[in-house]
């Protein structure tokens, strides 16, 4: 079985996305949080990768 990369439904701050992209990579959320922060501010495109991410990256049907 693969692995699929969804939104997160259970650990979701804005949309989803870091959570989804830390249950894929299996580390702390947070981290990812993080580093996504760092890029928004560091980078302009940080958010226009969020943003694209968001609209792209299906919700987790298995999350309740």
């Amino acid at each position: 079985m693969s692995k699929k990369l969804y939104r997160s439904n259970r650990d979701s701050m804005i949309c989803g996305v870091c959570g989804g992209i830390a249950e894929y990579f299996d580390v702390d959320s947070t981290i990812v949080r993080i580093i996504a922060v760092l890029l928004i501010f560091g980078y302009s495109a940080g958010i226009w990768i969020y943003l694209i991410a968001a609209f792209i990256m299906p919700k987790n049907p298995y999350d309740y």
